[in-house]
């Protein structure tokens, strides 16, 4: 798994399970004994141990779930609900066409298509670096910005404020990344 997945799990992971979720209690241990940062690609150790010093699964609970749960969240996590988002219907058939593996939660949910990014980075041949750009360019970063901007300002906790500040530099940074790959 190269850098840019391992970005991609990590924050899709994050935004896409509650905090005390089984599945997250291996990156938890990481970030609180302070070791993710030698698995992070990035130049962003500052976000990162501020990250660190707020990473009680139990005390995010709450956040995450005003945060992202039900039709009365605060900070619709799902493209469809943003002006400038995608339709669910236009981001599954997306990566169906890729021959993506789908359940049926769904696809336009911000960090699915962060896991998709993933997948697609994991499984994409060397020239395959489009899927990528499309997924970005389409269904990702015209509502980020204002998806990020929002859990900035409503989250409760500092360590989702800081992972809106982190999310939006990484994105950026794998954005630029794969315009570098496509120029070459």
């Amino acid at each position: 798994m190269n850098e840019f997945s391992i970005i991609c799990r990590i924050l899709g992971s994050l935004y896409n399970r509650q905090p005390q979720d089984p599945l997250l209690v291996p990156l938890f241990t990481l970030l609180r004994e302070g070791k993710l940062q030698q698995h992070w690609p990035l130049e962003q150790d500052e976000l990162l141990q501020r990250l660190q010093q707020n990473s009680d699964p139990q005390a995010l609970a709450a956040d995450y779930n005003a945060l992202f749960v039900g039709s009365d969240c605060k900070v619709p996590p799902y493209g469809s609900h943003w002006d400038n988002g995608p339709q669910e219907s236009e981001v599954r058939a997306f990566l169906q066409s890729r021959d993506m593996p789908m359940t049926d939660a769904p696809a336009d949910h911000f960090g699915a298509l962060l896991l998709a990014s993933s997948w697609l980075e994991d499984q994409s041949d060397a020239d395959e670096s489009q899927a990528q750009i499309s997924l970005f360019d389409d269904y990702l970063m015209p509502w980020c910005g204002q998806f990020l901007g929002k859990v900035e300002a409503h989250a409760s906790t500092a360590f989702y404020r800081t992972l809106a500040a982190l999310s939006r530099e990484a994105i950026q940074a794998m954005r630029d990344e794969l315009e570098e790959e496509g120029d070459n």
